[in-house]
């Protein structure tokens, strides 16, 4: 005589329970990556502005030794750029930085005045060097 034993599976409430718990880790989760790419953008933005002030204590620190590439105490302008957005051709930052930033997201204004991804805003000042 056969036994009757259980099938061995899941049964529906089983499964309905798991997707829920899955749904509400899921729903925890999401948030936390779309957080990530702000402060991806923040930290690149942070990342140039640093740059950007490191090259004009550069460009002082060769006026203090001399260097005839540095005529000023300052540079004028920390680039040539157009207003409006950076791009190839109108790259922003290139007076000191070897490579000037061509990210559409970085934009200009009139008065070097400069717009980063994460909406800081930035204003040159070629009397003390200021980046601010």
């Amino acid at each position: 005589m056969k036994k009757l034993g259980s099938q061995g599976g899941f049964t529906l409430i089983e499964l309905v329970m798991v997707i829920a718990i899955i749904a509400i880790l899921a729903a925890a989760a999401i948030p936390r990556f779309i957080d990530l790419r702000d402060e991806a953008r923040a930290a690149s933005e942070q990342g140039v502005v640093g740059g950007v002030r490191a090259g004009v204590a550069i460009w002082r620190a060769g006026y203090l030794a001399g260097d005839p590439a540095a005529p000023t105490d300052y540079p004028a302008a920390l680039d040539g750029a157009a207003v409006g957005p950076a791009g190839v051709g109108n790259e922003f930052f290139d007076s000191v930085l070897d490579y000037g930033i061509i990210d559409p997201n970085w934009t200009k204004a009139a008065g070097d005045v400069y717009t980063g991804p994460a909406g800081g805003t930035y204003t040159y000042d070629n009397t003390n060097g200021s980046f601010q």
